[in-house]
């Protein structure tokens, strides 16, 4: 929740507290110095171009570019890094200034991959076989990408080390998530990802995500979880969705798994589950209507009568929020209880 000024005068009016308070209460927060995104339109412009800046070097990069070769895509990395980290330094110790400074640090740390690939061009080295142009990082999967996802993992580590910056946390989430797909061929050879392998990878790779942002979560004053959570989720809930077919008691597994997504959201106070768990219910929902009962008549409008009852559902549970939550959480030992995030 969100505090302003205002909610600090309207509760002096109330006789919450007394304007002294109040005023010792709002020079606190003030003192804190942490500058926190926000949704207008300075952020957003901040956000945008530094989006622009990260696409433009990365994954909208043509094929054009390859015409510098290796040792030149390595210098162009290079000189776009350092112009990004020192002039992210700078703005990030300015009042004022500390989320477009965050922005570029995190440029700079997705310059990484790219100076990485140079170095290979340049030498004809790579972990396993040459894996491609540099837009094939974002495509293809291969064992060739491991070494530039190692170095963009320990840049960015590095990098928020110095900047505490939470959004520095999505390059480190986003490569690993990369990384854990990338290195099985090298441990199980090629051959790995013509059965389910790549599944039951970006599922233990996601559920190992998870917990470490379970872990952090709460903990830091900065929200460095929340893209923990989100690359996490996506990780698992994707390789458990690429499962192709299965009996029907597999699929009321799936059904059940992001059902369970959904009522996570709940105890972790976090709605990246559920996003997903909900997506996951409807295309369980879906396979049943185009599979199961394919023929059915009355198929369409029972689950019109279960959608009905899922919005009254809503409803009841907008107005008595506080009471729910509070039973649902009494429910959970306090042994439990104390180890969640939104407990701490």
């Amino acid at each position: 929740m969100k505090v302003s000024r205002k909610n600090l005068d309207r509760a002096v009016s109330r006789g919450v507290i007394s304007g002294g308070q109040a005023d010792e209460l709002w020079r606190e927060f003030e003192e804190r110095g942490v500058e926190r995104a926000r949704f207008d339109l300075p952020h957003v412009a901040y956000y945008f171009g530094a989006i622009i800046v990260i696409a433009a070097m990365t994954w909208l990069m043509t094929l054009g570019f390859e015409r510098f070769g290796g040792a030149g895509i390595t210098a162009i990395a290079v000189a776009y890094a350092v112009v990004f980290a020192v002039l992210g330094g700078w703005m990030w110790g300015r009042e004022g200034l500390r989320v477009p400074g965050g922005l570029l640090v995190t440029a700079a740390v997705c310059m990484t991959p790219l100076a990485v690939y140079g170095i290979h061009e340049a030498l004809g080295v790579w972990p396993s076989e040459g894996p491609g142009m540099y837009r094939d990082f974002y495509v293809w999967i291969s064992g060739g990408w491991f070494a530039m996802e190692v170095a963009t993992a320990i840049a960015g580590i590095v990098a928020l080390y110095f900047v505490r910056f939470p959004f520095l946390a999505a390059p480190i989430a986003f490569t690993l998530w990369f990384m854990s797909m990338d290195v099985s061929p090298l441990i199980f050879g090629e051959n790995f990802y013509e059965s389910s392998g790549p599944q039951w990878v970006s599922m233990a790779f996601g559920a190992a995500m998870l917990m470490v942002s379970f872990v952090v979560d709460r903990r830091t004053e900065e929200d460095y979880a929340f893209w923990g959570y989100l690359f996490g989720t996506f990780a698992f809930w994707g390789g458990l969705t690429l499962f192709e077919g299965g009996i029907e008691f597999e699929w009321a597994i799936y059904g059940a798994i992001n059902l369970g997504l959904m009522l996570l959201s709940v105890l972790l106070d976090r709605r990246v589950f559920i996003v997903f768990g909900a997506v996951g219910v409807f295309i369980y929902l879906g396979h049943l209507a185009w599979d199961l009962f394919e023929d059915s008549l009355l198929f369409p409008f029972v689950l019109s009568g279960v959608g009905l009852a899922v919005i009254a559902l809503g409803v009841v549970y907008a107005r008595n929020s506080e009471r729910i939550e509070g039973a649902v959480m009494g429910l959970v030992p306090e042994s439990v209880r104390n180890f969640l995030p939104r407990e701490r």
